[in-house]
């Protein structure tokens, strides 16, 4: 295999990591001070994923808004994934497709009260969004209100996780001044900890410490929040102590950074090469079977992560820990194309995203493992939001994202839908096979944990058995802070939370 493009150095600033300090220096210069006769410091706080939908919570823009505590949905998740209670107070479940939710008191940040209607029109508005969010690829859900405080949900297909479901952010409840002329604005409409007060488009957003919330109060009087893609900046701005927090420490930059800055912890993520198997070469069985040959995943692990992540081991990777237990292989492959066969194939497109900085260098390790197969291999790579339409189009022969497995419900089952199913809405392989579809919707009606964890298993066998993706290895999280002064930052497998309202300074 060739030798691996060389690391750029850490330690003098880039140009282009310099130009872009200093406007995040400039958004945040001053803030840690600005509330401290409010009872705290303003945290400062650079996120690596720049609005992609003007804050929409129906892609991946409600993830970001999770993360910094702004939106809150009928249920939460716990460390362990499952459900627990948020602005419903408790539930109960009638049938196997109807359940009842009771909701708490609790007033929006615009000063209304939570009641079930403000539910049912939220529930309904992510069930008619065009696209429909992730979460909801699998089922449909219809919301009555009964009552004063309750709500009644009710599901197309037996559904034992809906509880799980309606923690996704994409699920969030929000005021009706919220939906106005087609659009859904969170800002100063939902119910968390803290307000979205601005948003300057890609560049920076500010949040205020919502004083009327249900839970306890923010410890911070404010977020400054500063949208900055390339990794080795945000790693310079929290040596610099120009933020208090940055998402996504670069690997590069971890060792750089030192322990006290730097916090490794296991993922569901795994990142995976999604092979367009509709149209162009990989259309092909025989060429998405040779390109899974072509693949080193210990060659990745250690050229591009410095060892700091894990080897490809199929879908679900160690951060789901039933998933090696339940595992079984899969069959029926096809038979791998030869070199010179491939060598016949017109040239690929191969696309990726800076926003996570390992990224372009997983591709230039994936280009050279692809073309030593006989591959004729072109890169692009460019901004996530310059690049996701495209991908869901179909319009690149491959693929490099990093994907979280338990992102959308804790549990799997939602994530192969969503990603590999006929009708999935992030079906980014374009993949529709009757035998993983018919797998997949067992799987989403299996109640039971050790059932529905080898029904599970069972659709990832068939996935990984049409090559639609290749397992390249599994993620491990770097956040990083200063954990001798900043406090209760949240280190979530499952990336809904990192902000709270017990983070602080001090």
């Amino acid at each position: 295999m060739p030798t691996p493009r060389r690391r750029r150095s850490a330690l003098p600033l880039t140009l282009s990591a310099t130009a872009l300090l200093v406007p995040l220096a400039t958004a945040c210069s001053g803030s840690a001070s600005d509330g401290a006769a409010d009872g705290g410091q303003r945290l400062r706080v650079v996120m690596a994923f720049p609005p992609a939908q003007a804050m929409s919570p129906y892609g991946d823009d409600a993830v970001t808004l999770s993360r910094l505590a702004v939106i809150e949905g009928l249920t939460g998740l716990g460390s362990d994934g499952t459900a627990k209670p948020a602005l419903a107070a408790s539930w109960k479940r009638d049938s196997a497709k109807e359940w009842t939710f009771t909701l708490r008191k609790a007033s929006f940040q615009d000063g209304t009260k939570l009641d079930p209607a403000a539910v049912v029109r939220s529930l309904t508005a992510a069930e008619k969004a065009s696209p429909k969010p992730r979460v909801l690829s699998d089922t449909g859900i219809t919301a009555t209100a009964q009552g004063a405080d309750t709500v009644r949900i009710v599901t197309d297909e037996a559904d034992p996780l809906l509880p799980q479901r309606l923690a996704n952010p994409s699920l969030t409840i929000l005021s009706a001044a919220a939906y106005t002329d087609g659009k859904v604005s969170p800002a100063g409409h939902a119910t968390g900890p803290f307000t979205l007060a601005a948003v300057k488009g890609a560049v920076s957003a500010t949040l205020e410490r919502n004083d009327t919330y249900w839970g306890a109060k923010a410890k911070a009087p404010g977020v400054d929040v500063t949208f900055v893609a390339d990794g080795t900046a945000r790693a310079n701005a929290l040596r610099t102590e120009a933020v208090d927090i940055a998402e996504y420490v670069p690997i590069s930059q971890a060792s750089l950074l030192g322990d006290g800055l730097v916090h490794e912890f296991p993922s569901a993520r795994t990142n995976g090469l999604s092979l367009n198997t509709e149209s162009g070469v990989f259309a092909d069985p025989a060429m998405r079977a040779a390109a899974r040959e072509a693949i080193d995943s210990q060659a990745l692990v250690k050229a591009v992560y410095e060892g700091r992540a894990d080897t490809a081991q199929g879908l679900l990777g160690p951060g789901v820990p039933w998933a090696a237990a339940a595992r079984t292989a899969p069959v029926d492959r096809a038979k791998a194309a030869d070199k010179a066969q491939v060598a016949k194939t017109e040239e690929i497109v191969l696309a990726t995203y800076t926003n996570r900085p390992e990224l372009p260098e997983v591709a230039t390790v994936v280009q050279q493992q692809l073309t030593a197969r006989g591959f004729t291999v072109k890169q692009v790579v460019r901004d996530y939001a310059q690049l996701e339409a495209d991908a869901l189009a179909g319009k690149y022969d491959a693929f490099i994202q990093a994907r979280n497995t338990l992102l959308d419900t804790a549990d799997p089952v939602s994530y192969l839908a969503s990603d590999f199913t006929c009708d999935g809405s992030f079906n980014i392989s374009q993949l529709c096979d009757k035998r993983v579809d018919a797998d997949v919707n067992k799987a989403a009606g299996t109640a039971g944990t050790d059932a529905r964890h080898a029904a599970a298993a069972a659709a990832e066998a068939d996935v990984l058995g049409t090559d639609a993706l290749v397992p390249l290895l599994h993620e491990r999280f770097v956040q990083g802070y200063d954990d001798s002064r900043v406090q209760g930052v949240s280190l979530d497998p499952m990336e809904r939370t990192l902000i709270t309202a017990d983070t602080r300074v001090g």
